[in-house]
Parts: C-alpha cells; sequence; structure tokens
C-alpha cells in the first residue's frame, strides 16, 4: 500500500520507495501539513503543535480557543479571506462579492491507478503501479467544495497533486486565483533554485536563500517562456550535486504560471506553484467545475544530481507517449541555417544527397514552403504548398527525399497569422486584439486564439491536408512570440479572463488531436528554442528544440541548466555552422558535436560548403550517435562541473541503466598560460566492477574512478573536447 490511513490520528500517510509524505486531519477539520520527506514509518501528529500567535485571527468555531488560526498552521491547501495571511492558493468571488472562503476536511477516498486529467497534460500509470488519493474540502456556506488529488508512484518516488473546485451552489462563482499545490515546510533553511533566461540563453540556473517574503518564478507572457521555467527546487542549504535534501516541483502546464518561496513571521516556509493569477478570472456556472494543471512532486536525499534522474526517468517514461517515447530518434538536417527562406526543392534534394552520405537520417523543411512566404511579413496562416517555388509537389519532393534513404520532415507555426494573408483577410477576429486599439507585432505575427473551436479546427483540417498529401514523418510545431493584447472576440466581457488560459487548452486539444490523427510522426515542441520547454509540452511531443542559440559554448550553458528538471531525451540539440549564426563564435566541429550528443541529435548547416575532412569527422559522429543512442537518452546523466561558475573547463557524464558503460564528456573552454590539471570523479559506476577507459589504456575498478578519479588531458587552445568511452571488462 503506498497510501495509509490512520483513523485514530486522522493522518495521511503516503509512501513512495524512498519518500514519505504526511497530512492531517487537525484541529476543527483542517487539513495540516505534517511531513515530506525521507520515508519515515511512524506518524508524525507530535510535529504540530497549535499556540496562539498575536494578530493571527481564529475562525468562528473555535470559541474561546486562541491556539489555532489557518494564519500559523501548516496547511495542504489555503485560502485567501480566511484569515491565511501568506500566499493563498484559492481565491473565489460569489456573485454578492464576497471573497473568503473557509475549506475544511468532508471526506475523503482512495483508489488504485491514476484518473487522466481530461484536456490537460499529466503523469499517467496503472492500477498495479501506484494508488490515488482524493481528500475533499468544503466550505458550506458559499457551497464550495475542492477536491485535492495526491497521486503516487513509489518505483518513481513521485507524487503529483492538482485540485478540481466545484461550485455546488447556483450562482456562478469567480476563480480570482486557483493554484494547483502548496507545501508549507517547517524552518527556513533552504535555498530556492529557479531557471531563468532569454531568448537565446534559457534556463540559467539560480540558487537564492530563502528569506522573509517571497522570492517568485512567473510568467505572465502566455507561454512558460523563455524568461522563467515552471520548474523549481527547493532545497537544503548546503545540498550539492550528490548529498542533500531537495524537493522539486514540475508544473505540467505551457501557459502563465506562478512558483515560488515565503518564509512567514514564524521562520517557516511556504513553497506553492499554479496558474499565475494576474489576467486570471474564470467562471464557474453553478454545478460547476475548475480543474488545474498537474504538480509533479519529487523527494531526493541524493543530492540535485539524485532529483534530476528521478524527473528524468519519470518524464521519459510516465509522461512522454507516443511511438518514439523509447525508440530511437532519426539524427535530422534542418534546412533553416543553410538557405533561411531561400530554397527550391532541387536545392532541398542536394542537401539530402549529401547529407544520407554522411549518416543523417532525415531531412527537415523549415519556414517558407507554404504560401505567398518568402519572408517573415507574408504568409503564416496559409498552410498550402507553394509548389511553384519548390518546383515539384510535396509529394515529389519526399519520394526524391525517401529514394535518398532519408525521411522527412516539416515546419508548422500552427498558433501564427501574418496580417498579409489570406486567412487574416478572412477572419481578422480571429486573433488576440484589443478593440479599438491596433494589435502589437512579434516577429511580424500575430496570435490566433486557439480557444476558439472553429480556429482549431481551421488549423488541423489545414495541417491534415499537407501531411496526408505526401509520406512526412517528423513535425516541428514552432512558436516565435509571446501573447499580448489577449481579448477574445469569442468571451463576453465578464469571461475575458479566461483567454489565456482557454489559449493554452486550446493548444492542448489541438496536439491532442493531431498526435492522435498521426500517431507516427515525431513531434518536436519548439518556441523560438526554448521558449515553452516545460512538462506540459513533452506529454504531447517527446522532444524539444532546447534553444535557437546553438553555439556550442552557449549551449553547454544552457543543457546544463535544462538538465535538472527534464531529460536528455527531451533535448533538441544541433551541430550548426561557424561562425555561429547567433554569438559569431567559431568552435571546432569536435566540440559541436560533443556537446549536441548528449540530446536528439541533428545539423544545422549547408553541407556543400563542408570539406572532405570535415565530412568525414560528420561520418564518425553519427556512427558514434547511433552506436551510444540508447546510453546518452536513457541512461543516467551527471553534471560533473557546473559550468555557470568561473572556470575554463566543462565536463558531464553518462551511464547506462545496467552501469556497465559510460561516457565521459570533457571540454576545455578557455586555454590559459601554465595551466594546472583537472582530475575529475566519475559518478553511477559499480565500485567493484573494473572499467577500460578506451584510448587511455587505463583499466580500473569503478571505486578507482569515482574516489580518486581521471587526469584530464592538456589542450593547446580554446574550446577543444574530448568524449572518453567507459566499458565494463
Amino acid at each position: 500500500m503506498s497510501i495509509l490511513y490512520d483513523e485514530a490520528t486522522r493522518i495521511f500517510h503516503l509512501q513512495t520507495e524512498h519518500s514519505s509524505y504526511q497530512m492531517q486531519v487537525g484541529p476543527y477539520g483542517s487539513l495540516l501539513h505534517l511531513y515530506y520527506g525521507p520515508r519515515v514509518e511512524d506518524g508524525l501528529g507530535h510535529l504540530y503543535t497549535p499556540k496562539e500567535r498575536g494578530f493571527s485571527g481564529n475562525p468562528a468555531d473555535t470559541g474561546n480557543d486562541r491556539t489555532f488560526s489557518f494564519d500559523t498552521a501548516p496547511q495542504e491547501y489555503s485560502c485567501f479571506g480566511g484569515a491565511d495571511y501568506r500566499t493563498a492558493c484559492l481565491e473565489a468571488v460569489s456573485a454578492q462579492g464576497a471573497g473568503d472562503l473557509d475549506l475544511r476536511y468532508a471526506s475523503h477516498r482512495t483508489g488504485k491507478g491514476k484518473p487522466a486529467l481530461p484536456g490537460l497534460p499529466h503523469v499517467y500509470f496503472g492500477e498495479d503501479e501506484g494508488e490515488t488519493l482524493v481528500v475533499i474540502l468544503r466550505d458550506e456556506a458559499r457551497q464550495v467544495e475542492v477536491e485535492l488529488f495526491y497521486s503516487v508512484l513509489p518505483g518513481y518516488d513521485a507524487i503529483t497533486r492538482h485540485a478540481v473546485i466545484h461550485n455546488r451552489g447556483r450562482e456562478a462563482l469567480f476563480l480570482e486565483r486557483a493554484l494547483s499545490c502548496q507545501l508549507d515546510m517547517a524552518g527556513m533553511g533552504y535555498d530556492l533554485i529557479t531557471f531563468w533566461g532569454k531568448h537565446c540563453l534559457e534556463r540559467q540556473p539560480a540558487r537564492t536563500p530563502v528569506r522573509h517574503g517571497k522570492i517568485t518564478a512567473e510568467s505572465v507572457r502566455g507561454t512558460s517562456s523563455h524568461q522563467q521555467n515552471p520548474f523549481v527546487i527547493l532545497c537544503e542549504q548546503g545540498t550539492g550535486e550528490e548529498q542533500g535534501e531537495c524537493w522539486g516541483l514540475s508544473f505540467a502546464y505551457s501557459g502563465n504560471f506562478l512558483a515560488g518561496a515565503e518564509v512567514d513571521q514564524l521562520g517557516n516556509t511556504r513553497v506553492f506553484m499554479g496558474i499565475h493569477p494576474q489576467g486570471f478570472r474564470w467562471q464557474v456556472k453553478g454545478g460547476g467545475a475548475f480543474v488545474t494543471p498537474e504538480v509533479i512532486l519529487c523527494h531526493s536525499s541524493q543530492g540535485l544530481g539524485g532529483l534530476s534522474r528521478q524527473y528524468h526517468r519519470l518524464l521519459r517514461e510516465r509522461l512522454c507517449r507516443g511511438e518514439y517515447k523509447l525508440a530511437r530518434r532519426p539524427i535530422l538536417i534542418n534546412n533553416w541555417e543553410a538557405t533561411y527562406f531561400d530554397f527550391t526543392g532541387e536545392k532541398l534534394l542536394k542537401i539530402a544527397e549529401e547529407a544520407a552520405s554522411l549518416g543523417v537520417e532525415m531531412l527537415v523543411m523549415d519556414d517558407g514552403w507554404f504560401g505567398a512566404r518568402k519572408d517573415d511579413y507574408r504568409g503564416l496562416g496559409d498552410w498550402v504548398v507553394n509548389e511553384a517555388k519548390l518546383g515539384m509537389t510535396l509529394d515529389q519532393l519526399v519520394k526524391g527525399i525517401n529514394a535518398l534513404g532519408l525521411k522527412f520532415g516539416i515546419w508548422f507555426e500552427p498558433e501564427m497569422v501574418n496580417e498579409d494573408s489570406d486567412l487574416y483577410r478572412a477572419h481578422p477576429d480571429w486573433c488576440f486584439r484589443t478593440p479599438g486599439r491596433a494589435p502589437g507585432r512579434s516577429r511580424n505575427q500575430l496570435v490566433l486564439d486557439m480557444g476558439r473551436a472553429e480556429v482549431r479546427d481551421y488549423v488541423f483540417d489545414a495541417m491534415s491536408a499537407v501531411l496526408n498529401s505526401a509520406h512526412v514523418e517528423y513535425v516541428k510545431w514552432d512558436m516565435n512570440r509571446h501573447l499580448a493584447n489577449v481579448w477574445s472576440a469569442a468571451l463576453p466581457p465578464e469571461r475575458q479572463g479566461e483567454a489565456y488560459h482557454r489559449y493554452v487548452l486550446g493548444v492542448y486539444e489541438l496536439m491532442e488531436r493531431f498526435v492522435t490523427a498521426f500517431p507516427h510522426i515525431l513531434l518536436e515542441g519548439c518556441s523560438g528554442g526554448g521558449g515553452r520547454f516545460d512538462a506540459g509540452i513533452l506529454y504531447y511531443s517527446p522532444q524539444i528544440w532546447c534553444s535557437d542559440n546553438t553555439d556550442a559554448v552557449d549551449r553547454i550553458r544552457i543543457q546544463y541548466g535544462t538538465s535538472f528538471g527534464y531529460p536528455i531525451s527531451a533535448v533538441g540539440s544541433h551541430v550548426s555552422a561557424v561562425p555561429n549564426h547567433q554569438t559569431g563564435r567559431v568552435t571546432p566541429l569536435s566540440l559541436r558535436g560533443d556537446v549536441a550528443f548528449c540530446g536528439t541529435f541533428g545539423y544545422e548547416l549547408d553541407v556543400s560548403k563542408l570539406s572532405e575532412g570535415e565530412k568525414a569527422e560528420i561520418r564518425e559522429q553519427t556512427a558514434f550517435y547511433k552506436k551510444h543512442y540508447f546510453t546518452i537518452n536513457q541512461g543516467d546523466y551527471y553534471r560533473l562541473t557546473d559550468p555557470g561558475i568561473s572556470q575554463p573547463y566543462a565536463a558531464w557524464q553518462v551511464v547506462n541503466r545496467e552501469k556497465g558503460s559510460a561516457l565521459l564528456f570533457y571540454a576545455r573552454l578557455s586555454a590559459q598560460g601554465n595551466e594546472a590539471g583537472v582530475r575529475l570523479k566519475l559518478q553511477g559506476l559499480v565500485p567493484e566492477k573494473r572499467y577500460h577507459i578506451h584510448g587511455t589504456g587505463l583499466t580500473l575498478t569503478g571505486n578507482t574512478l569515482m574516489a580518486a578519479g581521471l587526469e584530464m588531458p592538456f589542450f593547446q587552445g580554446d574550446n577543444q573536447s574530448i568524449v572518453w568511452e567507459i566499458e565494463e571488462v
């Protein structure tokens, strides 16, 4: 049993293989959070002692008992307006304008397996893998009921949480805030790790000691964004890669979000996550309900690296879906940086012919194949193949590429429209734009209102017509701007606060239709690179373009930050031309390949401009990646250095699940006069086993490699790298 309930103490005990989560029905029907940490067997009701605190008011039914207050109690799901002055999960306004809620325990139920979240991405598992607890809280006066879902997956050390908010009355209820979960943790000896960024430099870790007041990570851009990521880590101060306690919260949602930590007056820490309340107001009619997106919780006593490896396996195996979830994905070449908009079918066939000889397995035709699209000022939304530009039909092009032994992929940007397009001229009301105001543009485009069924129907039908006309095996789904001027012509004034969330739900509905209709197509998510890199998108596409920045040195930092919460198999990573188109940096082909190996590998360059030596090196790279694909993409990942710290080198390692082989990646980024040697201690090996390090002549035990380490080679010049294959003997 992974969920236990003690009738005498009224304690719920959720158990995974290595962790425990406890809560209790406390005084006056409150639902109190007791513990989340390393696995324990005893009930922990003794950890909560009520005490009178000045200026922390008491519920009406406490009478003369002034020891209990929602303002000081460690809660599971807090409400605004009821004398808890900390960050609240739920805020609701009645038809009369009343804004306070008072939720008390009503009942609970348990069941095997995990129910689906209709219309929302979610972790999934069967009846033999885990259980789900639903705790019902009720405000009798306001006729509001909240179901708190806790799904426990013991073998993955994971617990998922979401809430369903019911209006049991007759009159409409307006939700002003509906977060998915909170954790009320004892004390304040923690750091909060968030992941900031910008276009072309996403997911950079920022570690901040929690303090009195709030620390937040958030987006109001309509997407999870390049600027902040909906994944955070709370850890004990002093926690490192392989030691210390940490807790992760990953939001399976791709829109506006709020996550953060608040230390209260008593020095305790509340962590929270959910839909951002800014711009959010949701009407729940009488008898209706609202479902919050899912938060995926993991705890590790094995440091940040242990936590990451938990998330890697969980997201890869119990969030991603479809044929390509665990299958080897093809090495591709994308024509974008080779041609931009200037291509024909013949030019693509020449690229494909050369790429096939190098071990590449798929050609992807990027932006510019449709409508009147010859630049980014026109054509978006007109998903009709421009046969005049290609000089052939799509079917003819694809058959030509298939005849060369390559698969074919294609780029779409389904959520966007140019004003210079047939779609916009026919349906200008289909995009977000505020009445009486000219809409703002970004990349010369506007955003379609994906909350409208007719918009989704048009996009799906248009995409389907293209995909059914030829043998397409991959789609890159892009989104190249954030939302602004968000006003929907399909919603009345009092419901405009639903537009942001309805947009995300519409995108999910369209993606679900897509993966259902085209189950054999590999879908890759993208938003100007990593602007929508979150667990929500991974439910529909098992890989996401990590960043538009393909510079190998910057990519080390970007992929380092990404690895904290997302599996390597999700990371779209390619070798591009030099000088790099984003930074102008010139790096060796070997470094570009070594960095791109740790992801879904491919190329973005003009193969016709390569020397024979470079072509030979690419053949070696494609062969290496095919040989080690499953070790890289399904093995255990270890961060051996932090590239954000001022040091001239970076190193990382992958170990296959059987721990019989490993790859050690080392990059010397900047040369120094009379430089010091670098010794790396490996991770994840079996101490008693003996391993041969190819290219060194060394055969050593796992214990020696992890305790004493390896001395890395000296390099001449900047940006040099090496990969050592390590194999059990």
